[in-house]
């Protein structure tokens, strides 16, 4: 692959990996779902996306999973990558997207039999992005998109910055008002808990943390940390137990919430309470000795490549005000952002360039794009939830988390994802008929 699509000064290549399943592939008919690969490596995505595997023999379906630029063993420098700015260049949404068409046009040569069939794009979360925008910027190269919990509107002031954080809170607050309260509650407990030295030697030790509290900055981290966690749960708060950002109990947030049911407790108690509650979260499997704050999800995900997007084009503003949500008041300031950034990365990032790039709430002139949130996904809050058009579809799923839909088939799944799958499925059959229809007229 190309390292720069648009520039011809650099002509430099390096190897991306996709893979390939075509058990249920028919070369009569068929079609090739196109997982548009995100933030992480692609084995992990492809083994956490049964939903393709599950409708593969249905839609004679190919399958194929690219992994995206700057993650999993798709490294444009190899170990270099990361090193500097200069090597990150290349790490951007529209570079990824050239990768794909690129990737989809070898496919077509190599494999005769795809030559004259329809390719149908499917992502989830960013991903879920990159399939809404790949069916905007190359129409020509699939017929549709599947774009699962894709937050394409959590840019500028086009939702409130406080709408996801509102979300996460009414997950707890779904489980048992007490829940939330006491997580609002908590902050205070910690910051009067970790006023001196022997407090934050308590806390270090009632949260059996890997590393010691040392300093106030330690405090924020270790606050920061426990809202991380609190967000993660929203996102995977599935029905069944999973194993996607850890190993979790099913409903995790219902376990997690039996730990806060009395919200008027002394600032140790509830200290005590956090740290059950943390278990869950980090110790679902008993083998953990401590708590480690540098860790809230898998490693299978790219957090150093992320950063870079998150500090350059992906630029999405979250604020908290803790009276509408259960965490800190926190400001969305881009001036802020912007110098850790640049301090980080040496980068300043350009916020309204995706809206730019991809149209923002404009963008009814397109078709075939499928959005799918959850209502318990906090990232439904930037996501498409009305209809746009006839064919531009918002499908809801009031008990789904982060794309539940795209997660294999599971006896435990509420019947409001049983649902939106199947009106995919149908959605999708249609593209691949009118693809088959017009080009019969062709010849």
């Amino acid at each position: 692959m190309q390292v720069d699509h648009f520039g011809f000064k650099n002509d430099k290549h390096f190897n991306q990996r996709y893979l390939i399943a075509d058990q249920h592939w028919k070369k009569e008919g068929g079609s090739i779902l196109f997982y548009t690969g995100n933030e992480g490596d692609i084995i992990w995505f492809c083994n956490n996306t049964g939903f393709m595997w599950d409708v593969a023999e249905e839609l004679k379906a190919m399958l194929v999973f690219a992994e995206h630029r700057y993650y999993g063993q798709s490294l444009p420098f190899g170990a270099n990558s990361f090193k500097d700015s200069r090597h990150m260049n290349f790490l951007t949404s529209e570079q990824a997207l050239a990768d794909f068409a690129e990737l989809i046009k070898h496919l077509k040569k190599t494999i005769p039999a795809a030559k004259n069939q329809p390719f149908i794009a499917v992502g989830g979360s960013y991903g879920g992005m990159l399939a809404a925008w790949f069916r905007m910027k190359y129409p020509h190269m699939v017929v549709g998109a599947l774009a699962a919990s894709a937050p394409i509107w959590q840019f500028e002031d086009m939702v409130p910055c406080g709408v996801f954080m509102e979300i996460v809170t009414a997950d707890f607050r779904r489980s048992s008002p007490n829940c939330s309260k006491s997580i609002r509650k908590s902050w205070d407990a910690i910051h009067r808990l970790t006023r001196n030295s022997t407090g934050l030697n308590l806390v270090s030790e009632a949260l059996h943390l890997c590393t010691s509290l040392k300093n106030s900055q330690d405090v924020q981290h270790l606050k920061d940390w426990i809202a991380e966690t609190w967000v993660n749960l929203a996102m995977v708060d599935y029905p069944y137990e999973s194993n996607f950002l850890q190993p979790l109990p099913a409903w995790p947030i219902k376990v997690v919430c039996q730990h806060f049911k009395n919200p008027n407790v002394s600032d140790t108690e509830l200290l005590q309470n956090i740290f059950s509650a943390l278990n869950v979260y980090y110790n679902y499997s008993g083998q953990a000795k401590c708590l480690n704050m540098s860790e809230t999800s898998t490693s299978s995900l790219g957090s150093m490549g992320w950063s870079y997007q998150a500090c350059t084009e992906i630029v999405m503003p979250f604020c908290t005000n803790g009276i509408d949500d259960m965490f800190e008041p926190h400001a969305w300031d881009l001036k802020d952002f912007s110098n850790d950034c640049y301090r980080q990365w040496g980068v300043k990032p350009r916020p309204t360039w995706i809206t730019t790039m991809y149209g923002g709430k404009n963008i009814s002139s397109h078709s075939n794009i499928i959005f799918s949130n959850g209502d318990l996904d906090p990232w439904s809050g930037g996501g498409v939830t009305k209809n746009i058009t006839d064919t531009l579809v918002a499908i809801n799923i009031a008990e789904g988390a982060h794309h539940l839909d795209l997660r294999a088939n599971n006896a435990f799944d509420p019947m409001s994802v049983l649902l939106a799958r199947s009106m995919e499925v149908r959605h999708m059959k249609k593209w691949i008929r009118d693809f088959y229809a017009s080009l019969t007229k062709k010849h």
